[in-house]
């Protein structure tokens, strides 16, 4: 297997931590490249259910290093309380895990300004998690960010804070009407985070080139998905960051020519969390999809809105990371479904419209064309073999493949580890 990034092909939620689970068998290292802890992934094993905010899924395995990448922002108590959760499981947290000293902290400033900010928009709100991630972010390309290596040092974390709350303060007070923080409330308790981490603190990006030298076999793993991508994503409703392949890059210190594969985490429907475009959205927010496939977010909880498979969607995404491989996710939710409508493009006033376009009104009035292919009764959940699914499940995964250019290597059956087609050894 050669190393891999991991990337989401529609909004998030794609089911990437499944994949991630599975593929960590075979490597061996997983490493995190952006977002924070706004993200989750879930992963079922012999029934029992794991949701990760910020630590890499290969955490599941015994003997895989799990590496938090530069590209990540941290919030220091969310990571220490997902570590304690995993050591009362059993789950080893110790010489397997790795933390960028490069990587941006999350700060309670922050998560106010994530929550005032909200508030502030009323009906145009982003939706977000206010975890205070895009606040964090905005911190770290203003230049006035803290990262986990100031942690250790308590008069350089001093200075940073109090000069960082110089600004906030002032907004606080004369903005958002909040409370104004003091410095000596947060430093003393950021420094305790600093002394619980810092074992954990090192060059990743030493790391992670020293396991590509030594032909290791390295994971790459993206939060969110290609359309809450802050470049290529459906702009202002995204995120903070680059859940895109190019992230894997700029969030680990790895240069693009040491990637040898990528593979798009596809649902075989699409979902989305939160407000936003999303065109193949069926009945009252696809309460059916959203019901048979139990789509409420693993970080919030909130319900994801549902729709019909969208090929242009997952083509676009297909082409801005450039994936030949596909992992397809949910199969089993469409079991019962007699049609099963795909959409095959877009208008505007009758007019075809090639891709997704790149102003957010201009989506909002997307006409979707659709496609409708048979369903199928059978229960799939228990097949190893592609010759074991219906003829229509087959004719659905074939027709995905060819709108959207892409060969699928892995089906997903069911929540469970087990419940997995491997189509392709490529990976």
């Amino acid at each position: 297997m050669p190393n891999v990034v991991i990337v989401g092909a529609q909004w998030g939620d794609e089911g990437k931590g499944k994949i991630i689970d599975l593929l960590s068998e075979k490597a061996d290292a997983v490493v995190r490249y952006q977002g924070g802890n706004n993200a989750g992934h879930t992963v079922v094993i012999d029934g029992k259910k794991h949701i990760l905010h910020l630590v890499p899924s290969g955490i599941l395995h015994k003997g895989k290093l799990c590496v938090i990448g530069n590209g990540v922002v941290i919030d220091p108590a969310a990571l220490i309380a997902e570590i304690d959760e995993l050591l009362t499981q059993g789950i080893a947290v110790d010489a397997n895990f790795k933390i960028s000293d490069l990587a941006h902290v999350i700060l309670p400033y922050h998560r106010a300004i994530d929550g005032a900010n909200e508030g502030k928009r009323g009906s145009g709100k982003i939706d977000t998690t206010q975890r205070g991630i895009g606040p964090a972010y905005g911190d770290k390309f203003g230049r006035m960010g803290i990262k986990m290596a100031d942690l250790a040092d308590a008069e350089r974390l001093e200075k940073r804070v109090s000069q960082s709350l110089e600004e906030k303060n002032f907004l606080f007070s004369k903005y958002y009407a909040l409370p104004e923080l003091k410095s000596h409330d947060i430093v003393p308790m950021y420094l305790e985070y600093g002394r619980r981490l810092k074992p954990y603190l090192t060059d990743t990006v030493s790391l992670v080139n020293q396991l590509l030298d030594e032909k290791k076999k390295v994971l790459f793993e993206g939060a969110q998905g290609t359309f809450l991508d802050v470049d290529f994503g459906t702009y202002p409703f995204v995120t903070a960051s680059h859940p895109t392949a190019g992230g894997a890059c700029t969030g680990t210190g790895v240069g693009p020519t040491r990637i040898e594969n990528i593979l798009g985490i596809v649902k075989a429907y699409t979902t989305r969390v939160g407000a936003g475009p999303l065109p193949t959205e069926g009945k009252d927010g696809g309460a059916d999809l959203r019901a048979r496939g139990k789509e409420f977010g693993a970080t919030t909880g909130r319900p994801r809105r549902c729709g019909w498979f969208d090929a242009v969607l997952v083509k676009r995404a297909r082409v801005i990371n450039h994936f030949e491989h596909m992992a397809l996710t949910k199969l089993d939710v469409l079991t019962g479904i007699a049609e099963l409508p795909i959409c095959t493009g877009y208008k505007i006033n009758g007019e075809n419209i090639p891709t997704l376009p790149s102003a957010l009104e201009d989506i909002e009035r997307l006409e979707t064309v659709y496609e409708t292919l048979p369903g199928w009764n059978e229960d799939i959940s228990s097949m190893k073999k592609l010759e074991q699914l219906p003829k229509n499940t087959r004719r659905y995964l074939d027709r995905i493949e060819e709108l959207v250019g892409a060969k699928i290597a892995i089906v997903s059956l069911g929540e469970d580890r087990s419940q997995t087609m491997i189509l392709n050894s490529l990976l």
